[in-house]
């Protein structure tokens, strides 16, 4: 009879090579790409910020244009959520991709603390707003709010942080692959 006790099992490896943080305003194809990041290696984890946001079912303040303090400390606290669940992927062996929308400085660095060191590779997704405009028509998810002024602000707020995409012209395949050419 085999052994099905988990009894002195062990869950963490080797760490994984990279943590990814894959960031843009909402429909420059974070989950899309992140996903399929995840998937180029033998063990990879797919974290979305927007499914941690979902998980508070009662009392939910989600982000608006309007200030709302409640709204901020719950996307800290998906942040933190994301970055948990990212180093006990990153410990186990099992790369972690964290998609999620940051277009803030201050939003950044808590990720970075939350983070520090592990392997952080932060990739910043900007299409074209014209192109944002195009997929979030066409997709299934509907925004509450027009996002398109946060594309400003990432761009004004994170100019220089990380390694910058232009997805416009490329498929998610193609995104993938250009993210890990960048290495």
């Amino acid at each position: 009879m085999p052994d099905t006790s988990f009894q002195g099992r062990i869950v963490d490896t080797a760490p994984a090579s990279d943590v990814f943080l894959v960031i843009g305003i909402p429909g420059s194809g974070k989950s899309s790409v992140s996903a399929g990041l995840a998937r180029r290696f033998p063990l990879g984890a797919h974290i979305e910020g927007d499914r941690l946001q979902d998980l508070i079912v009662a009392g939910g303040h989600l982000p608006s244009p309007e200030a709302d303090l409640e709204a901020d400390r719950q996307l800290l606290l998906r942040a933190r959520n994301a970055s948990v669940l990212a180093r006990s992927f990153h410990a186990a062996g099992v790369v972690p991709v964290i998609d999620d929308v940051v277009v803030r400085r201050a939003h950044l660095e808590f990720y970075r603390e939350q983070l520090e060191d592990l392997p952080l590779r932060l990739i910043v997704l900007a299409p074209s707003a014209d192109v944002v405009a195009r997929r979030v028509a066409a997709r299934d998810k509907v925004l509450a709010d027009d996002w398109s002024f946060l594309d400003d602000a990432m761009r004004t707020e994170l100019d220089g942080e990380g390694t910058w995409c232009d997805s416009s012209e490329l498929t998610v395949d193609e995104t993938v692959e250009a993210i890990l050419a960048k290495g």
